[in-house]
């Protein structure tokens, strides 16, 4: 059965208080609501006002137009997958009729930052900072370990909220890891004004610090969906921070607790081809229960992806699996029929269940954050990283089981062949869910897009390319004059 939310009235506040990542830094508190002290007064006793307030942020990451644009590519997180996976190469735009991504498939948006793409991915994360540093305050600061134990909980997923906005802001804006580098302005109060760029070694600290306090608030949490993240989501976001950092050991330790205390078993064969579209799915750790009531139709991952929608893949914007992964999956692996061989559409991969072509409407197919699956690939390429290649072998081994007949060839691999074979099976396994990105960072990787992509094919492109990377935006620099001979 689906889930319902409802948000009390001074979450609108909120969300009206977070309309301007531009101007928010310059007002230090909503007028027309709740104030700051307001919140933080009444939560202290009353747990139940705040919950509905780090609801309001869950919500943030689906809704539309937090990019703060009317464009039908501005729906929360899923929207900067699709541009991410775009960027990565591994998705082709391989047919363009309305020009929502025809911009950024051909390496224009990410060179010009007067492109509403830019101001639409720092828009949006910083409007999640900004939401989870009004809870973090109202609970007692950010050295503050909230009394309630219900408070404790809430301030573990404000915290874990705000490093998730840091940690893919620090993806999609820098080309490189330079700890000495001024990459992206701190905001920790949202009282703070304008502020300069800080290093790349105070910004992944910070996400640390956030990360590893949310799983210690967070441990014993028992959450009531899978929207709200735990302890396992925690651990394993801070993972992906560790392996972006090259802390490969880290990164193993908190990937083998997930897989041996998480509880999520491997998504199953059936299951790779049964539309990834229910949260309840036991291998997803973490995605969201959508319903009639969030009214989502054509503005959504749903409606630019999936041709059983009515959606823009349904009438003619088609977004494929690049031609050379496509080729690269064998014949008998499980997931090559997720494709269509004919046009490498997914059309047994993302689906509305009831497979009508451009049947759906109203949006009731579910959205996925995190799964247990990329969780075994990331331990894998950690532990291989780090030198401990049985490890390594095991966790690949154990994903492949239901893929391939037989998976003994990894036993085969070692050094560079086995990071290689591991940064192929995550590409193949997480195709259009917005890993592939984070994945080509990590390994350093040369994009070789296929024949297939409407723009640029047959383009080679490294990772650190700046034509990866997003541009601080034009209103951002107009309005932050620390940055204006920062960008």
């Amino acid at each position: 059965m689906k889930n319902k939310f409802i948000y009390p009235i001074f979450v609108t506040g909120l969300l009206f208080f977070t309309a301007s990542c531009n101007e928010e830094y310059l007002q230090t508190e909503p007028t027309e609501f709740i104030t700051q002290e307001q919140l933080a007064d009444a939560s202290a006793n009353n747990p139940d006002l705040l919950k509905g307030t780090v609801s309001g942020i869950y919500s943030l990451m689906f809704q539309t137009e937090t990019g703060g644009t009317t464009n039908h590519n501005d729906f929360g997180q899923k929207g900067y997958d699709i541009f991410s996976d775009m960027l990565s190469g591994d998705m082709a735009l391989s047919s363009n009729t309305y020009n929502w991504y025809r911009n950024l498939a051909d390496y224009q948006v990410t060179i010009d930052y007067t492109r509403n793409e830019n101001y639409q991915v720092w828009r949006y994360y910083y409007r999640i900072i900004r939401s989870t540093n009004i809870v973090v305050q109202a609970l007692g600061g950010n050295d503050a370990i909230p009394v309630n134990q219900e408070n404790q909980y809430l301030m573990g997923q404000a915290k874990a909220l705000r490093a998730y906005a840091y940690f893919y802001l620090t993806q999609f804006e820098v080309n490189g890891y330079d700890l000495s580098q001024p990459i992206l302005p701190i905001y920790t109060d949202p009282a703070q004004q304008a502020q300069p760029k800080s290093s790349a070694s105070d910004v992944y600290g910070l996400i640390v610090d956030d990360l590893t306090d949310a799983i210690t608030l967070l441990d014993g949490f028992n959450r009531l969906t899978k929207t709200e993240i735990n302890k396992y989501v925690a651990e394993g976001l801070l993972a992906y921070v560790y392996a972006a950092m090259g802390n490969n050991g880290d990164a193993k330790t908190l990937t083998n607790d997930i897989i041996a205390s998480g509880g999520f078993p491997l998504t199953t064969t059936a299951e790779l081809t049964g539309g990834f579209n229910n949260v309840n799915t036991p291998s997803w750790m973490w995605g969201v229960d959508l319903t009639p009531n969030q009214g989502l139709d054509l503005v959504s991952w749903w409606g630019q992806m999936d041709i059983f929608t009515y959606s823009y893949a349904f009438a003619g914007d088609r977004k494929v699996i690049d031609l050379n992964l496509y080729n690269s999956i064998p014949a008998n692996d499980a997931r090559k029929s997720q494709f269509s061989a004919s046009s490498q559409l997914p059309i047994n991969k993302f689906y509305d269940p009831n497979r009508i072509q451009g049947g759906q409407r109203v949006i009731t197919t579910d959205y996925i954050y995190m799964r247990v699956d990329e969780i075994y690939l990331l331990n894998a390429e950690t532990a291989a990283k780090s030198g401990d290649e049985v490890t390594a072998r095991t966790s690949l081994k154990a994903l492949l089981v239901n893929r391939i007949p037989d998976n003994s060839y990894v036993d085969g691999l070692s050094g560079q062949a086995l990071l290689d074979e591991i940064y192929l099976q995550t590409r193949i396994e997480l195709w259009g869910e917005g890993k592939s990105y984070l994945a080509m960072k990590r390994n350093q990787a040369t994009i070789n897009r296929g024949a297939n992509h409407l723009f640029q094919a047959g383009v080679a492109v490294p990772y650190n390319d700046e034509r990866l990377t997003f541009e601080i935006p034009q209103a951002e620099i107009q309005n932050n004059p620390f940055l204006n001979d920062q960008n």
